[in-house]
């Protein structure tokens, strides 16, 4: 089946930016719900909602499409097209106030990524993506770093905070901190994007679900940045991208440490 890709990113774009808006709105007022896969995997009223919002939208627009969503609102379709949605990536960071966040919005076409979209709310920004038409940022193309010396590489790091992931993690900084020039600790699909424009040179993702990655990757493949894992391919357990001028070096370290 045939789809208009600009048309999807068009409605992704639109239901990010009011997910996004939500957010912000009802920050000074969210309530807390109980703790999902341990204690500090935290849902908030504002990330079911913002999922509704957007799970709401696409089903009217395309009601055949399944739906791959963080928060329960998924369904089966038979269309062949799956989207993959986090509502609000960073629940930690959004509900403590201490660091950016995101809404992510992908569409596959069986395993294929076709279009993608990361909004962050707080910075107004939107970082986009369609399958082999480049990646952009509010409209504009962007590409990845020229990708500096690993001693010169700020890297990103991000990772489940249950304990064995806490553990690797650890090993992981372990590693790396003395090589590189330095590290960041951010939400999984802002690493990615902020892969994809050039502000970190390389990024690390530990055991991360699917719609955490999704949206990011293809932005940050179709900016130039290299990504895979123990292997060619990455995956949710382990996702490594890096400036191509970087990627060698980079990956080396990690597969040693992950």
């Amino acid at each position: 089946m045939n789809r208009d890709l600009l048309a999807a990113r068009d409605l992704a774009v639109d239901l990010a930016v009011r997910a996004g808006r939500l957010q912000l709105e009802r920050r000074d007022t969210l309530r807390m719900g109980a703790p999902k896969a341990h204690a500090n995997d935290v849902v908030s009223d504002v990330d079911i909602a913002s999922e509704r919002l957007i799970v709401d939208a696409i089903r009217a627009a395309w009601p055949d499409d399944a739906v791959q969503a963080e928060e329960g609102h998924g369904r089966s379709g038979g269309s062949g097209w799956t989207w993959v949605v986090d509502p609000l990536d960073g629940t930690r960071n959004y509900i403590s106030r201490t660091g950016p966040w995101s809404v992510c919005i992908a569409l596959y076409q069986g395993d294929q990524p076709r279009m993608a979209v990361v909004r962050d709310p707080a910075a107004d920004e939107t970082f986009s993506a369609l399958d082999g038409g480049g990646a952009l940022l509010d409209g504009q193309p962007i590409t990845a770093s020229s990708g500096p010396p690993l001693a010169e590489a700020l890297v990103g790091v991000s990772f489940q905070p249950n304990p064995k992931t806490k553990e690797r993690t650890g090993r992981l900084i372990r590693e790396l901190l003395p090589v590189t020039g330095d590290i960041r600790r951010i939400p999984a699909a802002l690493n990615l994007v902020y892969q994809a424009c050039g502000r970190l040179d390389g990024g690390v993702a530990l055991d991360t679900n699917l719609w955490d990655i999704a949206a990011g990757a293809l932005i940050a493949r179709e900016a130039g940045v290299v990504l895979g894992g123990h292997g060619p391919d990455f995956s949710t357990e382990l996702t490594i991208g890096a400036a191509p001028a970087l990627w060698e070096a980079l990956a080396e370290r990690v597969r040693a440490a992950a």
